[in-house]
């Protein structure tokens, strides 16, 4: 099973870099996960000042809002896809994440989901998203 942890950030955090504790730390667990065979991909993101959302909100064009988002609860600094057993797996890695500053945070894990979790899937948009994976993986 394949899971996203989103690696959750606020006001305070959202706008200044880690430090560099903090990336050897996060350096070391990448590391461990990597041996464990459990890390497939993962990365920290500019803040959300650099960023911008795209709100559907039922008319005709899409609205545009450039960060910062500093209004929102919900703001995602980093995130991991890692490979588990289940989910409980996933979670004992991330209770051992890093967190040498003590600061205050959440890390939210999703289970990816897979083309057979979706009941109304036809053969021939599975057939399709099994296409664009392989393309995709192989132009990586």
């Amino acid at each position: 099973m394949r899971f996203m942890v989103i690696v959750k950030t606020n006001e305070q955090t959202d706008s200044k870099a880690p430090s560099a504790e903090l990336l050897a730390e996060m350096g070391k667990f990448n590391e461990e996960m990597v041996k464990a065979g459990v890390l497939l991909a993962g990365e920290g993101l500019t803040p959300s000042s650099e960023g911008a959302r795209v709100v559907f909100d039922g008319s005709a064009a899409p609205k545009v809002v450039d960060g910062p988002f500093t209004e929102s609860k919900e703001l995602v600094g980093g995130f991991w896809i890692l490979q588990c057993r289940d989910r409980e797996e996933c979670i004992e890695w991330i209770k051992r994440m890093p967190n040498p500053e003590g600061e205050h945070g959440e890390v939210e894990i999703r289970r990816v989901a897979e083309m057979s979790d979706f009941e109304n899937m036809t053969p021939e948009v599975a057939e399709l998203e099994g296409r664009l994976r392989a393309q995709s993986a192989q132009d990586a």
